[in-house]
């Protein structure tokens, strides 16, 4: 099966602040058939997600794939609180770069 990156099969992805201790991301993919086969195969998972950004499980507070809009959405305890001493990101949005890079194993069907 050819490998694509998930910048190649979404639209979106970004990050937000969801509160001044949580950092929130949409994985927003642009096609149904590929959203629902990386969903029904767990192609990304609560494990893959924590050994990305180098995190305990416990640090994801949220792990859904959300079918009315083609998204996997999850949300992370940060590091340190939004605009605290040594934080880099006060608005959680440069924190799904990570993701980018990200490859999925998919059948030729849905790699075009």
């Amino acid at each position: 099966m050819p490998k694509k990156t998930l910048y190649e099969l979404t639209k979106t992805v970004r990050s937000k602040n969801a509160s001044v201790d949580h950092i929130t991301f949409d994985v927003i993919f642009s096609d149904q058939a590929v959203y629902e086969y990386v969903r029904d195969n767990r192609l990304v998972t609560e494990e893959d997600i924590a050994a990305l950004y180098d995190i305990p499980l416990e640090k994801i507070n949220v792990f859904v794939y959300f079918d009315p809009a083609k998204a996997l959405k999850f949300t992370l305890s940060r590091p340190q609180p939004s605009g605290g001493p040594g934080e880099g990101d006060v608005y959680g949005a440069q924190q799904y770069a990570p993701l980018f890079d990200v490859e999925l194993s998919i059948p030729e069907s849905l790699a075009d």
